[in-house]
């Protein structure tokens, strides 16, 4: 398939590879191993003198094609699929580190994220540097001679802080370090971090490219070379696969995943609009608003603000407990990019492992809570917010 195919075709088109059958849809090779005619030619296959699939921990068929597509997509060199979006995450870490090596990265992550930089990476020897993101003297101040990576999320989770990710890549490329970005919340519909000078994306395919809270995935992009040279025997060896069937539902979910994403973010920034004016909302944090503290950089990097909406519920935990408890369509939940409306307190369940000092640095209080808005009525969202937070 040609690679000048626009966004929305390469989510329909991208990557097919059809059996003998002339199948329509995808298929799904469901299988672990693969049969050789001879013992020759398997020789062949595993001194890579013969093109083909050896064992679906290496490469699958339907897991080639959600690669394919996710690359043409995000306009990379190539791509690997993971299990998860943390598998993503960790697995394109080591596979480039040793132990010498520094990371420096924004403190505004997820919290299993801050866990791999923090507390996983120096158990092998790899130093880390964590820096307010949104300050460029930091970066600059915190970057050193053995800085190999340079690790951020814009939008962060949860408070939607945007990082300024053509400036961060220059630093990195200042001393030869790799720029890579987790990008879930902006998926690539609505950034593309290669074009911005990243080096390397990261995704949890678990959230909006799936999109309806089914399976896990992930999925790591960069250049041909990076992936070959990094990558590609680390999977290989450490086994981080996705499997085949997950691979095939996210494959299914990326023809929709355009229409879904601008939805979602149609739906997010009317509920922001209406927080903004409510009496019991302390902070709305949202790109599209003015308000925002980074609303022009990230109208520059970004199409649209994308799905997740942060806010303050006046009253504390107890409020905001209060407030949540008593939605009936929003749904509790700590995942995210479902078509369901979802909400957290990620001070007691995706952030409670670290500080109370270190939330406070990222911006997470008491009565923060963080919004998936879903593909429901957005007026049936306002509605429910609006009751619930009598509550409040």
């Amino acid at each position: 398939m040609t690679k000048t195919l626009r966004p929305k075709t390469a989510l329909v088109h991208g990557g097919t590879m059809r059996s003998q059958f002339g199948e329509t849809s995808e298929a799904l090779f469901l299988t672990s191993g693969y049969v050789y005619e001879t013992m020759e030619a398997a020789v062949k296959r595993f001194t890579n003198e013969e093109p083909g699939f050896i064992y679906s921990r290496f490469a699958n068929p339907t897991i080639r094609m959600f690669e394919e597509r996710m690359t043409l997509l995000e306009g990379a060199g190539d791509a690997r699929a993971t299990a998860t979006g943390m598998a993503a995450v960790t697995a394109a870490l080591l596979c480039c580190l040793k132990s010498g090596d520094h990371v420096l990265s924004s403190q505004a992550l997820f919290g299993s994220c801050r866990f791999v930089i923090e507390e996983l990476l120096p158990r092998y020897g790899i130093t880390s540097t964590l820096v307010d993101g949104r300050d460029l003297k930091a970066w600059k101040a915190a970057i050193r001679p053995n800085t190999k990576i340079v690790f951020l999320e814009s939008p962060s989770n949860p408070t939607l802080e945007i990082i300024d990710v053509r400036a961060v890549a220059d630093i990195a490329h200042s001393v030869g370090a790799l720029l890579m970005v987790d990008n879930v919340f902006a998926t690539p519909i609505l950034q593309r971090p290669l074009e911005l000078g990243a080096d390397i994306v990261v995704y949890s395919a678990t959230k909006h490219i799936d999109g309806q809270g089914r399976c896990l995935g992930g999925v790591i992009l960069s250049s041909k070379e990076w992936i070959a040279d990094n990558l590609h025997n680390f999977m290989r060896q450490t086994g981080p696969s996705i499997s085949p069937f997950n691979a095939w539902v996210m494959l299914k979910s990326l023809e929709t995943l355009d229409l879904r994403v601008r939805e979602h973010s149609r739906n997010a920034e009317a509920v922001a609009n209406f927080l903004e004016t409510h009496p019991k909302i302390a902070r709305v944090l949202y790109p599209t608003l003015a308000s925002h503290p980074q609303h022009k950089l990230a109208m520059s990097q970004m199409n649209m603000g994308g799905g997740i909406v942060a806010f303050d519920v006046a009253g504390g935990q107890a409020g905001t407990f209060r407030f949540a408890n008593a939605l009936k369509v929003i749904k509790i939940s700590n995942n995210l990019g479902d078509s369901k409306s979802l909400i957290t307190h990620p001070a007691t369940t995706t952030h409670q492992r670290l500080t109370e000092e270190q939330r406070a640095e990222v911006g997470i209080n008491a009565g923060t809570v963080r919004l998936s808005v879903g593909l429901e009525d957005v007026q049936d969202l306002i509605e429910d917010l609006n009751a619930a937070l009598i509550h409040a």
